[in-house]
């Protein structure tokens, strides 16, 4: 019988984010599926397994979860060169998506046919059964219309099977995912975890544990902003909104193509043109270096408008904050622009993550000390009531 392993998962509009087992592997994959045909052409066939898998994920996935089913999917880096791939849409719901299955239960196979795997899953032929304790999270606004509850059940109680297809090293391999449980969390509340917490749930930042807090984490659909109070988050207060950066990254991508003729593949190319360190805001036209500040600036700053009006919209209902968080991918986007705005108008207290990666992961991060703690505590509850069984005999 297979052993569960730990996997914590964001699923995150931009990109997912995974760690697993005792932090000893991470995943970090482009939020883009295409759908794709079963022998997908290969040049170069007979080195295929020389490439990295990650970069040629090619999967078809049965799940009775699934709106469409037993359908085949490029994923990741292989699907932002498809003519036909797609991301996740303004105003979708994540639980109710399809491609938030997919990527899901992408990256659990991806880690279930690692070699460093062999001896926790069951293996037969080219068949692996993986079992998971899964935590991961939902938008507030999803959460408090209590979409985690159908969300859970599609997990639970079913088996998943994701088949390697024409992938890097893994081809022909099948996997069997099951769930021994699952734990959602509505990133708000993730967030502030992640923020004073170390991995062992031992306070780390013991100067924000009293103090009234704002978090606004600034994702791709949505944005939540969380309001902390006596160590605990206010869900009456808390507050989800239909406002994230893709639909503006979505306007940049185009602007650029029609302006130029040059074609970005996913938002996350957008993203790296806005955020690397050397060049930022330029792309190459033709094999010249070219500014696209005119384009990023005036779309992202009324974008930080109106996220500034929902700070300030949540600060009055809220007068005795202390500090507010901007967290999430988003948050690093319009970082520059939301101090521009805070600086020339109401100069609340607010701060950013210097560091774009803890910022970037603070979600899967969060799960992942939410889910370890709990499966700590199951695992000893069990143990418990086993040897009371053993002692009552």
């Amino acid at each position: 019988m297979s052993k569960s392993r730990i996997a914590a998962v964001d699923v995150g509009n931009d990109s997912l984010k995974a760690i697993f087992g005792k932090l000893d592997y991470e995943l970090n994959i482009p939020n883009v599926i295409a759908r794709d045909i079963e022998d997908r052409p290969v040049i170069g066939i007979e080195e295929l397994n020389q490439k990295n898998p990650l970069e040629g994920i090619h999967i078809k996935v049965h799940s009775p979860a699934l709106n469409d089913n037993n359908v085949i999917y490029r994923v990741g880096d292989l699907a932002t060169k498809s003519d036909n791939a797609t991301e996740l849409d303004p105003g979708s719901s994540k639980s109710e998506e399809d491609q938030t299955l997919v990527m899901l239960f992408a990256s659990l196979a991806l880690d279930a046919v690692r070699e460093e795997n062999a001896s926790v899953f069951t293996r037969n032929q080219n068949v692996i059964d993986a079992n998971y304790i899964l935590g991961t999270g939902l938008p507030l606004r999803e959460v408090k219309e209590g979409k985690d509850a159908g969300y859970k059940a599609q997990l639970l109680g079913s088996v998943h099977q994701v088949e390697f297809l024409v992938t890097p090293k893994y081809q022909g391999l099948k996997v069997n995912i099951k769930f021994s449980d699952v734990k959602i969390y509505p990133e708000g509340f993730a967030a502030f975890i992640n923020l004073v917490m170390d991995n062992d749930l031992n306070i780390i930042n013991k100067e924000l544990i009293d103090k009234r807090i704002l978090i606004q984490d600034i994702g791709g659909l949505s944005t939540d902003i969380a309001v902390i109070k006596n160590r605990n988050v206010d869900d009456d207060k808390a507050q989800g909104f239909n406002l994230g950066v893709s639909e503006a990254l979505e306007q940049i991508r185009e602007e650029i193509r029609m302006k130029y003729g040059v074609e970005l593949d996913s938002r996350s190319d957008v993203v790296d043109i806005i955020t690397k360190k050397h060049d930022r805001n330029h792309i190459m036209v033709k094999g010249s270096r070219t500014s696209v500040h005119d384009i990023t600036d005036r779309i992202l700053f009324d974008l930080a408008k109106k996220q500034y009006r929902l700070l300030r919209n949540v600060w009055q209902k809220n007068s005795q904050t202390e500090i507010c968080y901007f967290v999430g991918g988003g948050a690093i986007v319009l970082k520059e622009y939301l101090k521009t705005l805070n600086n020339r108008l109401d100069g609340y207290n607010i701060d950013f993550f210097e560091d774009e990666k803890e910022s970037i992961w603070m979600m899967a991060n969060a799960y992942y000390k939410l889910i370890s703690d709990y499966a700590r505590r199951t695992l000893k509850e069990n143990k418990s009531v086993e040897k009371k069984a053993i002692e009552s005999k």
